[in-house]
């Protein structure tokens, strides 16, 4: 299990403990090290939306399941899914191995660029989790 206050530098974070990273593509979509550890052991993750799809900032594009709990997975952007990780379908363990990579869920294409000001950095993201983590 990893350091749930492990937030990585170069990317960018949601309220809802989402990471994005930007890639060629668009903007790959993840959840945190804090998530996956209040999320315990993942036993299934669900995208709903299907490459091509509209997806809008703070909906639901899908859920992850876990031995605890039940979640809704959000968008942290409006735009366009354009990848969508069919490995976790299988191995939605992943997320637990190794939630800033192989654990991805989406890659969304932002319909407007500016979107990503409204995401955290990870200086803010610290902040949120020391006041969410007493």
């Amino acid at each position: 299990m990893s350091d749930k206050l492990d937030v990585r530098d170069g990317l960018l974070y949601t309220r809802d403990h989402e990471w994005t990273a930007s890639k060629a593509e668009g903007m790959e979509v993840g959840i945190t090290a804090y998530a996956v550890d209040q999320l315990g052991d993942i036993t299934l993750v669900n995208i709903d939306a299907k490459v091509g799809d509209a997806v809008t900032a703070g909906k639901a594009f899908g859920t992850i399941e876990s031995v605890k709990t039940l979640s809704d997975l959000f968008s942290p952007v409006n735009g366009k899914v354009v990848k969508i990780n069919g490995e976790l379908e299988s191995k939605p363990e992943l997320v637990n191995e190794d939630c800033y990579g192989k654990g991805w869920m989406v890659v969304i294409q932002p319909s407007d660029t500016a979107e990503k000001d409204k995401l955290l950095s990870p200086a803010a993201y610290r902040d949120l989790l020391k006041s969410v983590d007493h």
